[in-house]
C-alpha cells in the first residue's frame, strides 16, 4: 500500500538516503516499512538496526509499529529509541573512556540549572539563569570543550557562560555525573578521538534510521556521521520546512550538509500529504514557498477542496477567546465532532489564559498542552529522590537533590569535596559519606550534618524491608518533617496548599497501584510505571498548546489564535530579520488541520496596562486569498455564521440549565 516515492525510500539500501517528507506525508510508515524491509532482506540483522528519533514518545509508537511488522525475537532485537537514550548506552559501556566510573548519574534539567545557579552567585535573576543554562547547552552542542568555549566568548554573557562551564564539569566530574547534553558530546568526543571504539561501533549498528533530521544540532549530526562513516548505510528523514528549533541549537542546514559530506547521497522527496483537505496544503504551499529552498517541494492531497480557512477579526483578545469558543461549540454540532478533534494553537503559553476563562464560561472540557506535570513538580521530585535513594542507594543524583532537603546546611564545597573523595575511592556519594575517615576531612557542622542525613537513609533502608511503598512514602514524609518544611518555606497559602495536596496525591498513587503490598525491591517498576502513567493524551477535551507542541499531532478542526505582527511572527524575530523560522511555525500550525481551519487577530492589544493597536500578521497576506473567508468579505454568509452560532450557543445555555 506504499505510493512510488514510499517504496522508493523503502527498497533504496545500497548508499546514504535523504527522504524529505512533506507534513502528513507518511514518513513514519516509510521507517517502519524500511525496517521491516532491512530485515525480510537480510541487508542487516536486527540487532544491529538503530532507529533514532527525537521524543520518547515518538519511539515508543514506531516500537509498536515495528513489532507488528516483524517477528517478536527481530522486533526485540531492534533499537529504537532518542538521540540521548543511544548516548546513554554509549556511554554506559564505554564509561571508563569518558572518564566516569560505572553507575554514574544523569543529571536532569532541575539538578543541572541548580548547579548552574549555585555557580553563578546567589544574586542571578531567574531570566538570567535560564540565559546561562541555555548558553551552556549551546556550547555542549556545538561540541567545544571548556577551553575552547573561554577562547571563542565575545560578549560578556558568552564569557560568564565559558567561565562556569569549566567548573559546572568539574562539579559534575566530582558527583560522577553527566547531563542531558553530554549524552551527546561525550560519545562524540570519544568517536572523533578513539579509531578503535569507533570502529566498533560502526560495527555494531550496521544500518542507522534517523527521523526528524532538520531538527540535529551539530553535535548529534557529528555523532550521526561518527557513527554511519564513509559506507554511509543510512536513510534520514526530515523536512526543511517544519525546522523550528534553532532556538534550542537545531540547524536544518544538516539536510544540505548531508550532501556536501556524503555525494553518492541520494534523495526521495515525500510530497503526498494524507492528512489535510488540499485547500489548506494550496495556502500552506504558498506560504512556505517564501521561503529559500535547497530542495523544493509542493504537497497535495487527494481528500478533496475542503472548506474555506476562515479568518476572523475580534476587538481584543478576550473577545477573540469569546468567539474561539462559540465556534468551537457550534463547529462541534454542525460537524459531529468530538471535543478531542479541535486544538487552540498560540505562540507562547501567556496567551491560553483569557482562552481557558472562555472555555470554562462555556463549559467546554480543554486539556493544557505543555503545563507542568504532576511528576515535574519539585515537591514530588523531593519525595521520588528520597524513594530512589532508599531503593538504591549508588544513585547519586538523588543524594544530590536531597542530601539538602529540607535544610541541613550542607554547602556546595562539602559536597564537592564529597564527590572528589568519592571519585578517588570509586564509591557512590552515600557509600562515602558513611565512612568515618572521610566525615573526619570536613569541617564539624557539615560532617555532622551529613552524618545524619545517612544516619536517615539507613534508618528508612531498614523500614522499607517491610514496608509496602504506600506505607514508605509516608514513613519518608514523617521522618524528614517534609510536610513541616514546606509549611514553613511557602508563604502563599494557595501555594502551599496545592504543594501539600501533590505529595498527599504521590501517597494515594502509590496505594492505588500496588494496593498497599509492595516491597522496597519493587520501587523501581513502581517508578517506571509512575512515569507512564504520566503520559495523559488529554481525554475528551480541547487541546491547548503552543504551536511547537503541535509539531507531529493532527486535529479535524484547528483554530490559530494570536494571528498579529509581533506574535506571529514574535516582534525579536522582526527586529532581527528571523522571518524564515517563524514562517515555518506557521506553516507547522496550518498543516496541524485536516478539515478546518480557522485563524483569529485582535485588533487591540494591552501590555502593562496601556492599549494599543495591533496589525494582523503579514503571513495572512501571503496565504492565497481564493482560499480564505474573511470576516467582512461577505456580509450574509457572516451574519449566518453569527446565527448558527448564537442559536448553538443558546442551545447549550438552555441544556445546561434544564
Amino acid at each position: 500500500m506504499l505510493n512510488p516515492q514510499q517504496r522508493a525510500a523503502v527498497e533504496y539500501c545500497d548508499g546514504p538516503l535523504l527522504v524529505l517528507a512533506g507534513a502528513g506525508s507518511g514518513k513514519t510508515r516509510v521507517i517502519v516499512e524500511k525496517i521491516a524491509h532491512l530485515v525480510a532482506r537480510g541487508i542487516a540483522p536486527p540487532a544491529k538496526i538503530a532507529a533514532i528519533t527525537f521524543t520518547n514518545k515518538a519511539a515508543r509508537e514506531m516500537r509498536e509499529r515495528v513489532a507488528k511488522r516483524v517477528k517478536r525475537e527481530d522486533a526485540e532485537s531492534l533499537s529504537v529509541c532518542t538521540f540521548h537514550a543511544l548516548g546513554l548506552k554509549f556511554l554506559q559501556i564505554e564509561h571508563a573512556k569518558a572518564g566516569l566510573r560505572r553507575g554514574f548519574s544523569v543529571l536532569d534539567a532541575d539538578d543541572s540549572a541548580g548547579i548552574v545557579k549555585e555557580l553563578a552567585g546567589a544574586s542571578v535573576k531567574p531570566d538570567q539563569l535560564f540565559q546561562l543554562r541555555s548558553l551552556l547547552s549551546r556550547l555542549k552542542s556545538d561540541g567545544l570543550t571548556p577551553e575552547q568555549a573561554l577562547d571563542q566568548a565575545r560578549a560578556p554573557r558568552e564569557l560568564e557562560a565559558a567561565k562556569i562551564y569549566a567548573a559546572y564539569q568539574k562539579r559534575l566530574a566530582a558527583f560522577n555525573a553527566v547531563d542531558f547534553d553530554d549524552l551527546i558530546r561525550l560519545p562524540v568526543a570519544i568517536l572523533q578521538r578513539d579509531e578503535e571504539t569507533r570502529l566498533a561501533w560502526r560495527e555494531r549498528i550496521r544500518y542507522l534510521l534517523v527521523d526528524e533530521c532538520q531538527d540535529t544540532n551539530a553535535a548529534q549530526y557529528a555523532f550521526l556521521k561518527l557513527l554511519a562513516g564513509e559506507r554511509g548505510a543510512f536513510t534520514c528523514v526530515g523536512d526543511d520546512d517544519q525546522s523550528i528549533y534553532a532556538w534550542r541549537g537545531a540547524d536544518p542546514g544538516n539536510l544540505d550538509q548531508l550532501a556536501r559530506d556524503y555525494p553518492q547521497l541520494r534523495v526521495v522527496k515525500l510530497e503526498q500529504n494524507y492528512r489535510c483537505a488540499q485547500r489548506i496544503l494550496h495556502a500552506a504551499n504558498a506560504l512556505i514557498a517564501r521561503n529559500p529552498h535547497v530542495h523544493p517541494k509542493k504537497l497535495w492531497s487527494a481528500l478533496g477542496e475542503g472548506v474555506p480557512i476562515r479568518v476572523m477579526e475580534c476587538r481584543d483578545t478576550e473577545h477573540e477567546a469569546e468567539r474561539v469558543a462559540s465556534q468551537l461549540l457550534h463547529l462541534r454540532e454542525k460537524h459531529q465532532l468530538t471535543w478531542s478533534d479541535c486544538a487552540l494553537l498560540y505562540r507562547g503559553n501567556h496567551q491560553s489564559r483569557p482562552l481557558e476563562k472562555a472555555l470554562q464560561l462555556a463549559r467546554i472540557p480543554y486539556h493544557l498542552t505543555g503545563a507542568l506535570s504532576f511528576l515535574d513538580r519539585g515537591e514530588v521530585k523531593d519525595v521520588l529522590a528520597y524513594l530512589r535513594l532508599v531503593a538504591n542507594p549508588d544513585d547519586d543524583a538523588a543524594f544530590l537533590r536531597i542530601v539538602n532537603v529540607p535544610r541541613r546546611e550542607i554547602g556546595a564545597t562539602t559536597l564537592e569535596k564529597l564527590g572528589e573523595l568519592a571519585q578517588s575511592t570509586h564509591l557512590s556519594l552515600l557509600a562515602t559519606a558513611h565512612s568515618h575517615a572521610v566525615l573526619q576531612q570536613l569541617a564539624a557542622r557539615p560532617a555532622a550534618a551529613l552524618a545524619g542525613f545517612v544516619e536517615l537513609i539507613d534508618g528508612l533502608r531498614a523500614h522499607s524491608r517491610q514496608a509496602a511503598a504506600a506505607e514508605l512514602v509516608e514513613e519518608v514524609l514523617a521522618r524528614t518533617h517534609y510536610v513541616e518544611h514546606l509549611a514553613h518555606g511557602v508563604r502563599d497559602q494557595a501555594l502551599r496548599e496545592r504543594r501539600l495536596g501533590n505529595v498527599r496525591e504521590l501517597t494515594g498513587w502509590f496505594r492505588a497501584m500496588d494496593d498497599g503490598r509492595a516491597r522496597a525491591n519493587d520501587l523501581a517498576a513502581q517508578l517506571a510505571l509512575l512515569s507512564r502513567a504520566d503520559q495523559d493524551d488529554g481525554g475528551e477535551a480541547v487541546r491547548l498548546m503552543t504551536l511547537h507542541s503541535a509539531k507531529g499531532l493532527e486535529f479535524r478542526c484547528v483554530h490559530i489564535v494570536g494571528c498579529e505582527d509581533g506574535t506571529v511572527p514574535h516582534e525579536g524575530a522582526i527586529d532581527e530579520g528571523r522571518l524564515d523560522e517563524e514562517r515555518r511555525l506557521f506553516y507547522v500550525g496550518l498543516t496541524r488541520a485536516k478539515e478546518l481551519l480557522h485563524l483569529s487577530y485582535s485588533v487591540q492589544g494591552r501590555r502593562y496596562g496601556q492599549v494599543f493597536k495591533q496589525k494582523p500578521s503579514r503571513f495572512l497576506d501571503e496565504l492565497p486569498a481564493g482560499d480564505l473567508h474573511r470576516d467582512g468579505a461577505d456580509p450574509e454568509a457572516d451574519a449566518q455564521a453569527r446565527r448558527d452560532a448564537a442559536a448553538t450557543h443558546l442551545a447549550k445555555i438552555a441544556a445546561m440549565l434544564s
